[in-house]
């Protein structure tokens, strides 16, 4: 251990060298640029997130926000990878269940709220609300990680004899991405009505899709 790696004697904190504290405080000031773009991306749309309303709302000059992330597209990397972390929070909170039949019904319940309760993160993330941006291979791995439970169930079911076997468990995963997409994605552009007539389509979508999945031949 070096000396800049001892504790203190007076205080018991391990000391930082000078390029140790300014890092950290670097990341502590992108934390806070992405928790102001989060609030504005929440309470005014994708469209208002902006590096001049960001630094606005930061209270400091623009240069510094680009300092930071380079341009608009590295915020909404954050902001999309932040989206991700609440998309699979919101997965987890979903109660285990032997069912997975259920599981997976309830799983597709989760990401309906989400769309309403984020509409903002999820035109962001899934409906292109920043035409720039494109998800890199991080932010594709962030989508993986919040789908995580749904990849589980599927692949568990598999094992189980439940759902076929013969496609691979992203496949199947995929296919049900994309229907529960599609779903949300009509309802957002105004073709299935309000919102408790697009819900029960999307109900409807997911009952569909998991009993297809379950009802497996029996040799």
């Amino acid at each position: 251990m070096s000396n800049e790696d001892k504790p203190s004697l007076s205080t018991g904190r391990v000391l930082k060298t000078y390029q140790e504290a300014r890092l950290q405080n670097t990341e502590n000031l992108r934390k806070l640029v992405v928790d102001a773009a989060a609030a504005i991306l929440q309470e005014e749309g994708p469209e208002a997130v902006t590096v001049r309303r960001v630094s606005q709302k930061m209270g400091c000059s623009t240069k510094i926000i680009y300092s930071l992330f380079v341009n608009k597209e590295g915020l909404a990397q954050q902001l999309y990878l932040e989206g991700c972390k609440l998309l699979a929070q919101r997965f987890e909170e979903v109660p285990p269940s032997s069912d997975l039949l259920q599981h997976l019904l309830d799983l597709g319940e989760a990401f309906w709220q989400f769309g309403q309760d984020y509409t903002s993160y999820y035109k962001l993330m899934f409906g292109g609300a920043f035409a720039e941006f494109k998800p890199d291979e991080e932010s594709m791995q962030g989508t993986m990680t919040a789908i995580r439970r749904l990849l589980i169930l599927i692949s568990t079911a598999q094992q189980q004899g439940q759902i076929s076997d013969k496609e691979e468990t992203q496949t199947i995963v995929n296919t049900i991405w994309a229907s529960l997409h599609g779903v949300i994605h009509l309802y957002m552009g105004g073709f299935l009505g309000d919102v408790e007539a697009a819900h029960t389509v999307y109900k409807q979508t997911m009952v569909l899709l998991s009993r297809s999945l379950f009802a497996v031949s029996k040799p």
